[in-house]
């Protein structure tokens, strides 16, 4: 099969709600299955408290400990990752970031980049407003559906 042919089939179930998809030609046969998103979320464990403890004070200790601060809630408009791939905030190393916190931003503007199978995908601000915070680091490895920016 076709390599260019290939790709394009991976392409298409990769951003499409198919899961699986099997071909048979002539010349061979090709099965593309779509990985559960769930099953390959990464697994994060928060390290325990240690609590330094008197003699005679294994009761209170357990007690003392404060309670696990609530996740933040983002207040304004959330952009998200729109596919798999690496986050850039520029279009190059040593250049200019596309936006910084603080910048007014028009539906459109071009707010970073992500890499995903060589192909440098630019993405769009979906809403028009003010950057209020950036939730990735520059490099770092982005899921679907991953927040990316908050505009308010």
């Amino acid at each position: 099969m076709d390599l260019r042919k290939l790709k394009t089939l991976i392409d298409l179930v990769s951003e499409s709600n198919i899961t699986e998809l099997e071909i048979t030609e002539a010349d061979g046969k090709v099965r593309i299955v779509k990985a559960d998103p769930a099953a390959a979320a990464p697994i994060h464990y928060a390290p325990m408290p240690v609590a330094a403890a008197a003699p005679g004070a294994a009761g209170t200790a357990a007690a003392a400990m404060p309670e696990p601060a609530a996740a933040p809630v983002e207040t304004g408009h959330v952009v998200k990752s729109p596919m798999v791939g690496t986050f850039y905030r520029a279009a190059n190393p040593g250049s200019k970031a596309f936006a910084e916190v603080g910048d007014t931003i028009k539906e459109g503007d071009p707010i970073c980049i992500i890499e995903a199978m060589k192909i440098m995908n630019e993405i769009e601000a979906d809403k028009t407003g003010t950057v209020t915070r950036i939730l990735c680091e520059n490099g770092q490895a982005v899921e679907f559906g991953q927040p990316l920016f908050v505009i308010g």
